[in-house]
């Protein structure tokens, strides 16, 4: 099963910079039903990250309330990178 990256950070930010292939889906959007999530198995491995965890922490709660089960905080952009390759 492929792992997701979700960048949880607002649009603009996104377009700073961004791991590659991770998904834009900021706290508002999920919180109004993760649309871009409807096909995704619950238990599908996530990494989150903002610009310093908060944004990414609090994310994984909404997820974790809507029954996804396999998530991480990657903190930020540099950390999962380096940490996770990419």
């Amino acid at each position: 099963m492929k792992t997701l990256i979700i960048d949880v950070r607002e649009p603009f930010e996104y377009r700073m910079g961004h791991v590659k292939d991770a998904l834009n889906i900021p706290p508002r959007e999920l919180m109004a039903g993760a649309k871009k999530l409807a096909d995704v198995p619950k238990d599908t491995p996530m990494i989150l990250y903002c610009h310093t965890g908060s944004r990414s922490n609090v994310s994984i709660q909404i997820l974790r309330s809507m029954g996804y089960t396999n998530l991480t905080n990657g903190i930020n952009r540099q950390q999962v990178k380096a940490k996770y390759g990419l």
